[in-house]
């Protein structure tokens, strides 16, 4: 009778697993991309950069301010300051909304048509009239991140509190809690697994937005330095900044990840 493998060894399979495709892509890329001044069936340099010259780049960039003005930690660090409050508003507004419009009829009742009608508007659309309100500073675009976070962190809370087990919530009224108890004590942290769902979700709305704004009006940020590799022609410009915003993103969630395990582990105590 065959035993199933220890957990470590499952992990430590998947992580291996993971490496190696990562590896086989990045080596795959570089094969498909033709030397300098070679010419056959390989994308030519010019359309594409080898993973070898962004890598380089990469490094380079961390301290050379050129051709942009900017190194790419500043940019990053632009990117990162916008996105983090565009989004931290949005968790701060949506969530709270969207739990209220769950629970309360009057909440629902006024403010559910007013998200309806905006909800479906794409974040970008509010890029030219938040030119004319804000300019291309930092209000400008934390406030195309917040309308782009908000949506999913309303809908999900929203979401959450109508799933709440209906089992707990008759239970707590029939023992006398009140109204205001079962929400807080009963839908709220049923809700919870779909309130951590809006963190992920709205985290990935808000980058994709940020770099959208970046790139159409901005003087730093990743989305400027992805911007600047298109007008100079430099492929290899333009995937360092795409690099940059997937490795960010990455690591944002990883770290969102660990938080949600850790929180879920201790209410399940």
């Amino acid at each position: 009778m065959r035993t199933a493998p220890p957990p470590g060894r499952n992990r430590m399979r998947l992580r291996l697993l993971s490496v190696g495709s990562l590896l086989a892509f990045v080596l795959l890329w570089q094969l498909c991309v033709a030397p300098e001044g070679v010419s056959d069936w390989r994308i030519p340099r010019i359309m594409l950069s080898p993973p070898s010259e962004v890598a380089a780049l990469f490094v380079d960039k961390l301290t050379n301010p050129k051709p942009d003005g900017e190194t790419l930690v500043v940019h990053a660090w632009v990117s990162m300051q916008e996105a983090f409050l565009g989004y931290l508003l949005a968790l701060l507004v949506g969530i709270p909304l969207g739990l209220a419009m769950g629970w309360f009829r009057t909440v629902r009742g006024l403010l559910r048509p007013i998200f309806e009608m905006i909800r479906p508007i794409p974040p970008v659309a509010w890029i030219p009239l938040t030119v004319f309100w804000f300019g291309i500073g930092l209000g400008g675009k934390v406030f195309i991140i917040w309308m782009s976070g908000v949506v999913p962190c309303v809908i999900n809370a929203y979401i959450g509190v109508r799933m709440a087990n209906p089992t707990y919530i008759n239970m707590s009224r029939t023992y006398g809690a009140t109204d205001w108890q079962v929400f807080t004590r009963a839908c709220i942290p049923s809700a919870l697994p779909m309130v951590f769902g809006a963190l992920q979700i709205a985290l990935v709305y808000c980058w994709i937005t940020l770099v959208a704004a970046e790139l159409l009006a901005s003087d730093k940020g990743i989305g400027y330095l992805i911007t600047t590799g298109r007008f100079l022609g430099r492929t290899d410009l333009v995937l360092v900044g795409m690099v940059s915003v997937g490795l960010t993103g990455a690591l944002i969630s990883l770290i969102i990840d660990r938080i949600e395990a850790r929180l879920l582990a201790g209410l399940r105590r």
